[in-house]
């Protein structure tokens, strides 16, 4: 295996954030007409941001749930920024909102070929499904 620094990327950070109070997804829905709200299929409303380009659930709880940034600091930028836009737009959020990063999904180039079934098998917390994930999954 080529003795190469591994390159380690984030592909995605997931935070979780609550803005203690009922949300009116209606009333959003009337104000941006660019988000998506099918109550029948899914109980939240889908608010994107072209920047930072992310996706936040917001749920009649006032619970959210922000996908797509790329670190921490951008998840928490994308949440302040959703509720910035409420507030801009009329819908009161009299709280802002308390984020906490959930998830962060990662992958990293080793620079060489990795017998997967044997990572899976000698590394803690790992698992190698190729039939449901082409990749090794290390939960740290």
């Amino acid at each position: 295996m080529p003795q190469t620094k591994p390159i380690v990327s984030v592909e995605n950070v997931v935070a979780s954030a609550s803005v203690d109070q009922k949300m009116d997804l209606n009333e959003i829905t009337r104000t941006f007409p660019d988000v998506e709200y099918h109550p029948d299929q899914f109980p939240g409303l889908v608010f994107r941001l072209k920047s930072p380009k992310t996706a936040t659930l917001i749920f009649t709880s006032g619970k959210m749930v922000c996908t797509g940034s790329k670190s921490e600091e951008m998840a928490r930028k994308a949440v302040k920024t959703v509720v910035q836009k409420l507030r801009k737009g009329g819908i009161k959020v009299k709280k802002d909102a308390v984020v906490e990063i959930q998830n962060i999904v990662a992958s990293i180039n080793l620079g060489g070929k990795i017998h997967l079934e044997q990572a899976a098998r000698t590394l803690p917390r790992s698992m190698y499904e190729p039939e449901q994930f082409p990749g090794l999954i290390h939960r740290m």
